[in-house]
């Protein structure tokens, strides 16, 4: 080897210590640096002709490892998500309140049994009589608060959604111009590390937004891309779009660059998932069984007490908002029930029995005058003449007395989807609802549907993570029988046939059930029919949509009139021995107080409703079912939060143990790398000698 190929080689090794040197001194002082990757240089040997000589550098490399970074993306989402979902179950959770103390919901109704069951030792206490219609006033404004709590949680989350997309577009433009500054470095040989670094941290932050796959490109720089593969960053930034309505499930779209068309796409896991959940499923999940639970719990009070009688006895029943016309509401009972006129000292003055299993109405036992459902209200208007009348409005029934009389009624044996006569008409409710909250209208196959022909109704058809499926729009068909409405809801071509199916069940409530593999779950953009003029629509009468449960806990009052007037609350019954001229209604009977008083010990349906399937039980049970259901569900969401912080963190340690800088293996570098470039000066040295005695020599 000849001096100058000896000199150049001991330069080459003397460049790439001290090259070496400069990695090290940075590793070594970005020892802390949050985010900081440490590098090591690309060396390799210099041959030219089959002959070594010295040493090449070919660039800096950060130390990482593509399965690790991977994981530890992946756990960040998941933690990221049950961080979320663990946050906003555990605040709804707090709005029932603490179940050891005096305030918990839960309590609240159990305060209403207990004092109408005081009221029943005192029946003429209009004291008592008030602090029972209090009692239910605070059960029903604490349920409406509680719901209104859950619903604003709802709109924050919504809110929150729409700052993390924002945040990820960003996130995704940041990552696509890094990309560029890195594969330009790449291309000159300069070091571009530090852009890696900067780069890294974005990636680690839009995962703990949305799950991603990452992938390294060729020159440098990563792909970044949804769980189906739509690239969201590279050489440009897709644009993300999240897309929901109140009555819709939200879902996310991308405009890949260069692209006119909005693609839905897949988010799986991150804190926008745990956010899109909460909004679409576990919320919902507790104002639609909270609901359930005080629809079913004012139902069974309601029962109570339009089957007892007051002292003295009102002269006018207003019954509720049914959304029937009066054929298709009387039609399907079965059973008997009698309504009395009785003066105001309870003097039975005229019984109207009603027999709805043989169709016939008889006045003080004589013989029954037969009725169908369309010639009803006049036979009742017959039996009722001189002393009282009936009238049918807007789905409403209203029996009136005259001459100063009062009405008293028994429920007896009738029976419709699991209510009385007066019960199903609400005739003598202790609670109003505003709007519809008991989706069981009773409603057969064989019965007019009673829509408007024409009307429609838009569906939409979604995946369980939100995504749309297909849209699809129902037209109320000219044919007249629910069963022709339910065969038009799941036509195939213009209905949900293709997915799932809805279906009328006994009780006349309609549900709709998603196929497999898909598990379609359905929802209302917009809904313009009318059960007849002015009528509830399809939605509404029968509870289908996000807008229509969620405001359901928050439709009841105490009856206006009994709140007026505490005296008229019915905490007796009707006599039903008592002939005419004899008391029927007494001042001091205590039977129905108790009989509400034990309301909550009587066996319901209740439907399927949050994480509680349709089951048969009394309320007070299934109250501690609802209370246990909220519980697991914040706790189990805590466990989940704690089980992917704890993958998370061992995820992010076995990374950091590979990209992480050890100073101790730093500072044994940093003494090889002094003495490698301590060897190449002394080689340099030696070589300048030797060149000084040839010079010598010549």
């Amino acid at each position: 080897m000849s001096l100058t190929a000896t000199l150049r080689t001991a330069a080459s090794g003397l460049n790439a210590a001290q090259a070496a040197l400069r990695v090290t001194s940075d590793n070594i002082a970005n020892v802390n640096t949050p985010g900081y990757v440490r590098k090591a240089l690309n060396q390799q040997p210099l041959v030219v002709n089959g002959v070594g000589q010295g040493v090449a550098v070919n660039g800096v490399q950060r130390i990482t490892d593509q399965y690790l970074q991977g994981a530890s993306l992946s756990a960040a989402s998941d933690k990221e998500r049950w961080n979320a979902v663990a946050e906003y179950l555990d605040n709804a959770q707090s709005l029932f309140g603490d179940p050891s103390a005096d305030g918990f919901f839960f309590n609240r109704l159990d305060k209403i049994f207990g004092a109408f069951a005081t009221a029943a030792d005192d029946p003429s206490s209009t004291l008592l009589r008030s602090q029972a219609l209090g009692n239910a006033e605070d059960f029903l404004s604490e349920a409406g608060r509680i719901n209104d709590q859950i619903v604003a949680l709802g709109d924050t989350v919504e809110t929150r959604i729409h700052a993390n997309v924002n945040r990820a577009n960003d996130l995704l433009e940041q990552i696509s111009k890094l990309n560029t500054d890195i594969k330009r470095a790449s291309l000159v040989g300069a070091d571009s590390s530090g852009s890696e670094n900067i780069q890294s941290q974005l990636l680690d932050e839009l995962a703990g937004l949305m799950n991603v796959r990452v992938a390294p490109r060729n020159g440098g720089g990563v792909d970044v891309r949804s769980v189906e593969g739509v690239l969201l960053a590279g050489d440009e930034a897709a644009k993300l779009t999240y897309n929901s309505t109140d009555s819709t499930p939200a879902y996310i779209t991308a405009k890949v660059a260069g692209s006119a068309s909005q693609q839905p796409i897949q988010i799986t896991s991150g804190e926008m998932r745990g956010l899109m959940e909460l909004r679409d499923v576990e919320l919902p999940k507790i104002y639609d069984q909270l609901g359930e639970f005080v629809s079913r719990a004012v139902d069974q009070l309601n029962a109570a007490h339009n089957a007892s009688a007051a002292y003295p006895p009102p002269a006018t029943l207003a019954g509720r908002d049914t959304g029937l016309d009066l054929p298709t509401a009387v039609s399907g009972f079965t059973g008997a029930s009698t309504i009395a006129i009785v003066d105001a000292q309870g003097v039975l003055q005229r019984t109207v029995s009603i027999d709805f299993t043989n169709s016939t109405i008889s006045v003080d036992g004589g013989a029954g005058a037969g009725f169908t459902p369309a010639t009803f209200l006049a036979g009742l208007n017959t039996a009722l003449s001189g002393v009282g009348a009936a009238t049918f409005s807007g789905g409403q029934l209203t029996l009136n007395a005259t001459g100063g009389n009062g009405l008293a009624l028994d429920e007896g044996t009738s029976q419709k989807a699991g209510r009385g006569f007066s019960h199903f008409f609400g005739l003598n409710d202790l609670i109003k609802q505003t709007g519809f909250t008991n989706y069981a209208t009773g409603l057969q196959a064989t019965d007019a549907h009673g829509f408007t022909p024409g009307g429609v109704i838009n569906l939409r058809l979604s995946t369980a993570d939100g995504r749309p499926i297909r849209d699809v729009s129902v037209t109320v068909p000219a044919a007249g029988s629910m069963a022709d409405l339910v065969n038009a809801l799941n036509n195939n071509a213009n209905g949900v046939g293709l997915y799932g199916a809805f279906s009328l069940d006994a009780n006349g409530v309609l549900s709709f059930t998603g196929d497999s593999p898909l598990d379609a779950q359905v929802s209302v953009i917009n809904d313009n029919t009318a059960r007849g003029v002015g009528g509830p629509s399809i939605s509404q009468l029968f509870g289908i949509g996000a807008l229509e449960r969620q405001a359901r806990a928050g439709r009841f009052q105490v009856n206006p009139a009994l709140d007026a007037n505490p005296t008229r609350v019915a905490l007796g019954k009707l006599d039903l021995t008592a002939a005419v001229g004899q008391v029927a209604v007494r001042p001091g009977d205590g039977q129905g107080a108790r009989a509400l008083a034990n309301a909550g010990e009587v066996a319901t349906l209740f439907q399927k409703a949050g994480s509680l399937g349709q089951v048969t039980m009394t309320v007070s049970r299934y109250a501690s079912e609802f209370g246990g259901a909220v519980g697991r569900g914040a706790a189990a969401a805590e466990t989940r939060k704690s089980s992917a912080e704890a993958v998370a963190n061992e995820a992010n340690n076995r990374r950091q143990s590979v990209e992480g800088v050890n100073l101790d293996e730093e500072l044994v570098n940093l003494t090889t790398y002094q003495q490698a470039f301590n060897a190449s000066a002394r080689m340099i040295q030696a070589t300048n000698e030797l060149f000084d005695v040839l010079l010598n020599m010549i």
